[in-house]
């Protein structure tokens, strides 16, 4: 099972997306959430770092849910979240 304990994030300028990590035991993995994303979760949000970091921490929990459904332990290294995912 993936948990999200840390709490920190970073805005990626060349992926256009927010990162942030989940844990299974000790195996890590990247998830991505795009700015496409977050503008659905988040309407009116300022398109900037900022503005989209401001967007993943109002909607962690429904972010940290899409990105449980999508992780396969073991498959891969990083998942991305577009709006489909939400």
């Amino acid at each position: 099972m993936i948990d999200f304990p840390n709490h920190s994030r970073s805005y990626d300028v060349t992926r256009h997306a927010v990162r942030f990590w989940g844990y299974d035991s000790a195996i890590e993995a990247s998830f991505f959430v795009d700015e496409a994303a977050l503008t659905r979760m988040q309407p009116g949000v300022p398109p900037d770092e900022s503005g989209f970091l401001h967007a993943f921490d109002a909607n962690r929990d429904k972010i940290c849910a899409a990105a449980a459904r999508v992780y396969v332990r073991g498959s891969r290294g990083s998942y991305d979240l577009g709006p489909s995912n939400f």
